[in-house]
């Protein structure tokens, strides 16, 4: 039987790295846990497994970010966001290639993969697209 991948966020960005959202599942009591971490933190169990979460999700919470930290000026303006997988799960992400007026909670957006940058971070980015606007 092969060893599962330990439930860290380096294994998190590998799995990114193959265009796949992972979370931690616990097999006790069936909480899922993003970013993953080694125990549940529902009920601390440490029997836990992977689970590939659904690419979709809607807008919980936004914002626009006209002043960044030096890593990300040249990106601004942008938006970031909290989103709600179909799971119930939330991540938060960039919100790419979209209208900012057309920015809405509620509106359905679907996760998308960038390879890893020369620049930091270095690792494999995941971002979020507008499916339509509200």
């Amino acid at each position: 039987m092969a060893e599962s991948p330990p439930f860290t966020i380096d294994q998190f960005y590998r799995f990114i790295g193959e265009k796949r959202i992972m979370a931690a599942k616990c097999k006790n009591c069936g909480s899922v846990i993003l970013p993953p971490r080694p125990m549940c933190t529902n009920c601390l169990s440490t029997d836990l497994e992977w689970a590939e979460l659904k690419p979709r999700g809607r807008i919980l919470t936004y914002t626009v970010i006209y002043v960044a930290p030096k890593e990300f000026e040249q990106n601004a303006p942008y938006a970031f966001g909290i989103i709600e997988l179909e799971e119930g799960t939330r991540l938060p992400g960039t919100i790419k290639d979209v209208k900012f007026e057309d920015l809405k909670v509620g509106a359905e957006v679907e996760l998308d993969f960038e390879d890893a940058s020369k620049d930091w971070p270095h690792w494999p980015r995941y971002l979020f697209r507008l499916i339509k606007p509200l």
